[in-house]
């Protein structure tokens, strides 16, 4: 029988790295089939000049380059906020198997929230979604990072 192992700790080193350099701390990882991590990511956006350069997207990308595939089946993502409908909409192309998140986004979620993009009739695929892992310490770097900007 296995035992769940969370990578939640690394994908919120990833968002303390991000604000770190100034970007909203969002970080994420993938994680293979045998539980290796294999790519992980924190928003890059302002960094990169490049709105799609969220922490999500950039872990996926570099998934897909690792694994020579653009879909990533039996993989799962760790990502300390509710991805937005764009990751979310990657996530599914992706064919991620199972989402971990954080923090809740009712603002700009697109999972539980706003969009809902894994619940149109329009998805082709649809991750086991489990949320609320590591939630606090996710919501004090965001809160935190949007305090010091006012």
């Amino acid at each position: 029988m296995s035992r769940f192992h969370s990578h939640m700790e690394a994908a919120l080193a990833e968002a303390r790295a991000a604000g770190a350099r100034g970007e909203v701390p969002v970080g994420a990882v993938v994680v293979a089939p045998g539980g290796q991590v294999v790519a992980a990511a924190g928003n890059r956006t302002r960094e990169h000049a490049d709105p799609t350069a969220h922490a999500e997207i950039l872990a996926l990308r570099a998934a897909c380059v690792a694994a020579g595939s653009e879909r990533l089946p039996g993989h799962d993502l760790y990502v300390t906020l509710e991805p937005c409908p764009m990751c979310a909409a990657a996530i599914g192309f992706a064919r991620i198997r199972r989402l971990y998140f954080g923090a809740a986004d009712p603002k700009s979620g697109g999972v539980a929230h706003g969009a809902r993009v894994f619940a149109h009739p329009q998805c082709h695929h649809a991750p086991e979604i489990y949320d609320g892992i590591g939630a606090a310490e996710a919501e004090a770097l965001l809160r935190g990072f949007f305090e010091r900007l006012r």
